[in-house]
């Protein structure tokens, strides 16, 4: 199974560098990360495609109120958090995040 992600800062429309990203899978009532890193220079986060864990709950989390702080950017939302169902061990799941200061959203991308 593969996991994939890219942020885009749609108040500049441009990709959103430097972000936190963090990946956990659920157990039970536990949820495990799997993986953490951050966003490239083109919103995407090396290393984060294979995955161990297979069908289940998953989640993304993503830092942005500290990539907007750092931008200078006053925003509402300081953790993006995006939970999905992996039905299919042997697919790709691209989950991308677009986020402005004020909103966001997501959608299953291939």
């Amino acid at each position: 199974m593969t996991i994939s992600t890219h942020v885009l800062d749609t108040s500049v429309g441009r990709p959103a560098s430097a972000v936190a990203v963090r990946l956990l899978r659920q157990e039970g009532s536990t949820w495990i990360e799997m993986f953490s890193g951050e966003t490239d220079g083109d919103g995407r986060v090396p290393g984060l495609r294979d995955v161990a864990g297979g069908a289940g709950a998953w989640r993304l989390m993503f830092d942005a109120g500290a990539y907007f702080h750092r931008q200078g950017v006053e925003s509402f939302y300081a953790t993006v958090t995006i939970d999905f169902v992996v039905r299919t061990a042997d697919a790709h799941y691209h989950v991308p995040l677009l986020v402005s200061p004020f909103g966001y959203s997501t959608y299953r991308g291939s």
